[in-house]
């Protein structure tokens, strides 16, 4: 369930004009930007960038950038970006430049249907003339490329092939517990192109066939980035909630904060599962989520995340 839902009283040229006046003149009214863009919906926010140009000829999110500042600016920029192009335009940034940020590509790759994975690949195109693939295999190596290739092709099956389901787990477990040695491939292929409730069978056959959850075989068997992907998609096949809660107790446990990974995944999944994310996070961690971005975020940058978090599960 979202914590952002469309607004009933929804008026694009009078937003417009709200965030106009915001933004003109000496000094900017910070306040009126955060309340009126956090109880908007992304569809309603386009709206407001459409009714912006119209009656301004200006492009609201230049406006926005010029006139806001430092978290809080990325903040409000993730807001009015389209989801699907905001995804093409963090694998972007993830690759671009020297090193990869490997930690956005698994976040993404691992939790996106096939078909929003494809709408990312098509986005990622249009946007920077680029072939998402080509990208991701240029700045990888080994296994995790590979790995990288089998998600992007986007081709995960449906359902749950019953005959399949004992000779997944078996095949796991020969791949890692029962060699010396791991099958990489034999993980990245049952994991990489079973659908989640497929997986969740496999994962418990293959409990009751090796005594291992499948997280601790990965463990074992795998590191590096190749352990982060498949530890991701195994958490994912589970829980996306759960997924998110610990990659968002991450972001902010132990000193300073993780506020790229924060930003993405508020704005992200605010209009998708925060609810289920916020009861995933008090059960796993007995604090709220609320309470944590209190502690570790301040000013405008927090009272916007304090929205996008819809409430306190106390």
């Amino acid at each position: 369930m979202a914590t952002v839902k469309a607004s009933g009283n929804f008026n694009a040229n009078g937003d417009a004009e709200v965030l106009f006046k915001a933004m003109k003149g000496l000094g900017t009214d910070e306040a009126a930007i955060l309340q009126l863009l956090t109880a908007r919906s992304n569809a309603q926010r386009q709206q407001i960038k459409a009714a912006y140009k119209t009656l301004h000829g200006k492009d609201l999110v230049n406006d926005l950038k010029s006139e806001l500042g430092g978290k809080f600016e990325t903040l409000i920029v993730g807001l009015m970006t389209p989801p699907i192009e905001y995804d093409a335009t963090q694998l972007r940034n993830a690759i671009k430049g020297a090193g990869t940020d490997e930690k956005v590509l698994i976040e993404i790759l691992a939790t996106r249907s096939a078909q929003q994975i494809k709408d990312i690949i098509k986005a990622y195109k249009e946007e920077y003339d680029h072939d998402l693939e080509e990208d991701v295999t240029g700045d990888t190596s080994g296994h995790f490329k590979r790995m990288m290739v089998v998600l992007l092709q986007g081709v995960r099956q449906q359902g749950v092939d019953e005959s399949k389901v004992n000779s997944d787990a078996e095949a796991l477990f020969a791949a890692g517990e029962k060699k010396f040695g791991t099958d990489e491939e034999t993980f990245i292929t049952i994991l990489g192109n079973r659908s989640a409730a497929h997986l969740r069978r496999v994962f418990a056959e293959y409990m009751k066939l090796s005594g291992f959850e499948i997280e601790e075989t990965i463990k074992r068997e795998t590191s590096g980035s190749l352990e982060d992907m498949l530890l991701a998609v195994v958490k994912s096949a589970r829980s996306i909630p759960a997924y998110f809660a610990e990659s968002l107790y991450n972001s902010m446990k132990g000193s300073g904060t993780d506020d790229n990974t924060l930003i993405r995944i508020m704005v992200s999944r605010s209009e998708v599962d925060m609810l289920e994310i916020r009861a995933q996070y008090r059960k796993l961690f007995a604090k709220s989520l609320h309470t944590s971005i209190q502690q570790d975020t301040s000013g405008d940058y927090r009272k916007a995340l304090l929205i996008l978090c819809g409430g306190d599960d106390k």
